[in-house]
């Protein structure tokens, strides 16, 4: 199901027996698990809302059976247990019969769990396997990913709406390009800025730029720009703003150099002509990223993209040993590949 389809159900207070919920998306997830312990009212810890985790999945079974005295149905929680979640080279065994168990216990007492219990399965990730299949066919299971750029400005464009406050498809679009896809950030970001404009106000990509806080992938992009258009001082102020602003320089190192090992393997795939979607491995959700890639690698020679990424390379080694300050080194490769 979709987090769509689900959330009408929800806003509907139709609620289904068993859920599974995973991905990314935690700010959307735990608003879909908000809208459920919302349409059962009343939650007394014990009686009628169970919490599972690591320590204690071996209940599961056990607090379905238990009646929920003095209400109609139960709200158990399973979260981050274990149960459905992809295992590492050594397997717990307990754990696996405990799968296996309940799996088994969902699948022949269905009808059982449907008049008394809805339970709600949360995690990271999961394996598709068979306690995943049972609650497939027994259930609700939703795949809480990043939403798409088009999917975040309806959102976005929904809260705007509701304070009155006017905002473009393109200024959201800017939004997301500058603060990242976390539902989260955003939605404390819009807020910001639909205080800023006031009822009847507008936001701009200027507002954009005044109030919210920049992701360091954004922020890169600009920097990259600055150094593609020759222009040092500018992409240095951007280094030392980050510095300034306690980014650490380990963290924009690494940064760096993904960023422009990035726009090297678009330079081959567009050379190649090849899809550079594939070539750099993006999400469905960050096709938008390919232009970005695609104009910046206009920027540089393949030579030089490939130049720059191995001298981070060593100044990452000399930097180690005490050779050479880090940030030192990062202001002589651009202010060498800007001269360019």
């Amino acid at each position: 199901m979709t987090i769509e389809e689900l959330e009408k159900k929800l806003k509907n207070k139709q609620l289904d027996s068993i859920y599974l919920f995973f991905g990314e998306e935690l700010f959307l997830l735990n608003n879909a698990v908000k809208k459920i312990k919302n349409a059962f009212g009343e939650l007394v810890n014990g009686i009628n809302y169970i919490v599972i985790d690591e320590n204690n999945y071996k209940e599961l079974i056990s607090d379905i059976e238990t009646p929920a005295f003095g209400f109609d149905k139960k709200l158990i929680i399973v979260k981050n247990s274990g149960l459905l979640k992809k295992e590492g080279k050594r397997k717990n065994t307990e754990l696996a019969q405990v799968k296996e168990n309940l799996a088994e216990y969902i699948q022949n007492n269905i009808d059982l769990i449907n008049e008394s219990t809805c339970i709600v399965f949360i995690e990271e990730d999961v394996e598709k396997l068979k306690l995943y299949k049972v609650i497939e066919k027994n259930g609700i299971i939703c795949n809480f990913e990043i939403q798409k750029p088009l999917q975040i400005t309806k959102r976005l464009k929904t809260i705007c709406n509701a304070y009155k406050v006017n905002v473009s498809e393109q200024t959201l679009m800017y939004l997301i390009e500058q603060c990242g896809q976390n539902m989260q950030n955003l939605i404390n970001e819009i807020r910001k800025l639909i205080e800023y404009a006031g009822e009847d106000g507008v936001i701009t990509n200027e507002s954009v730029d005044s109030l919210c806080i920049k992701q360091i992938q954004s922020v890169i992009f600009d920097l990259t720009d600055n150094l593609g258009n020759k222009n040092i001082g500018k992409a240095l102020e951007v280094l030392n703003n980050l510095i300034y602003n306690k980014e650490p320089i380990q963290r924009i190192m690494i940064t760096l150099y993904n960023h422009f090992k990035k726009i090297y393997f678009a330079k081959i795939a567009i050379k190649e002509n090849k899809d550079i979607g594939a070539a750099l491995e993006l999400k469905p959700n960050q096709m938008f990223l390919v232009n970005k890639y695609k104009n910046q690698a206009r920027y540089f020679s393949e030579e030089d993209l490939k130049n720059m990424i191995l001298e981070m390379i060593e100044l990452d080694t000399n930097s180690k040993m005490g050779l050479i300050d880090t940030n030192m080194g990062l202001e002589t490769i651009l202010c060498k590949y800007c001269s360019k």
